[in-house]
């Protein structure tokens, strides 16, 4: 099992350091800056980067981290050429050790070219950098709909108490959109009380939970004849062209 820690950094990320609680096995996902990692590490060792993608804010911290610990630096094979220091080029399929642990990888383009996501199953874990956030998905910058719907369809099928680690605090934002294309819809209505109650607090909506996403999110009902309807779509559209009418509202909202 994982112990995952999130470490809040720059203005909305979160960059998370987690420990195989089996063999101490420590490794950092998507570190945007170095700093924060070697002050939560106190001087323990660093076994592993796994990166997603390759923006600044998920690689931004690699080299320092590298050179400071020694650590392996593992990232999506689509996107080699992109990742700072990258050791080992991962697709999907393939499974990472993390000491008595493993990730299983997943090919998730769409958000970049090379997204990858990481799911570790025994701790219900999913860490899926810019695909997936709480109430929203990733910007296509470099994929297409179909691309991202399929990435999202797969999240989807994991189990409903996986935990998504997703690496941006933007669950606010995506609620006032999601509340404006679904005025009253009673999942969100119930999810909502929940973000604004902790960010009132100042506490993190991350994790969210998949099973919680799947009943709320309109990014995740695309294949939904009551959401296509809503968006003035016929019932039986295709849901690729749904979400992209979803996600391009929400690129203008």
């Amino acid at each position: 099992m994982l112990t995952i820690t999130l470490l809040p950094v720059r203005s909305d990320n979160y960059i998370f350091l987690a420990v195989d609680s089996a063999t101490g096995f420590r490794f950092v996902v998507d570190p945007a800056d170095a700093e924060p990692v070697l002050d939560a590490l106190a001087g323990e060792k660093l076994d592993a980067i796994l990166n997603t993608h390759h923006h600044g804010d998920h690689v931004g911290g690699n080299l320092e981290l590298k050179a400071a610990t020694g650590c392996t630096i593992i990232g999506p094979a689509a996107d080699r050429d992109r990742i700072p220091g990258i050791d080992r080029a991962v697709a999907d399929g393939e499974t990472v050790a993390l000491g008595a642990s493993e990730a299983l990888v997943m090919d998730v383009p769409g958000h970049t070219r090379g997204h990858i996501a990481y799911y570790c199953a025994e701790s219900a874990a999913l860490f899926c950098g810019d695909t997936l956030f709480a109430l929203g998905c990733g910007r296509l910058f470099e994929g297409t709909p179909a691309q991202m719907w399929d990435a999202l369809k797969r999240f989807r099928a994991l189990p409903a108490d996986t935990r998504i680690y997703c690496a941006h605090e933007y669950t606010e934002s995506n609620l006032r959109f999601a509340e404006h294309l679904l005025p009253g819809d009673p999942a969100l209505s119930a999810y909502g009380v929940e973000i604004r109650a902790k960010r009132a607090q100042g506490l993190p909506t991350v994790p969210a939970l998949i099973g919680q996403e799947t009943a709320a999110s309109p990014f995740l009902r695309a294949d939904d004849g009551e959401m296509a309807a809503k968006l003035g779509l016929a019932v039986n559209a295709d849901p690729v062209a749904v979400f992209a009418e979803i996600r391009g509202r929400k690129d203008r909202f």
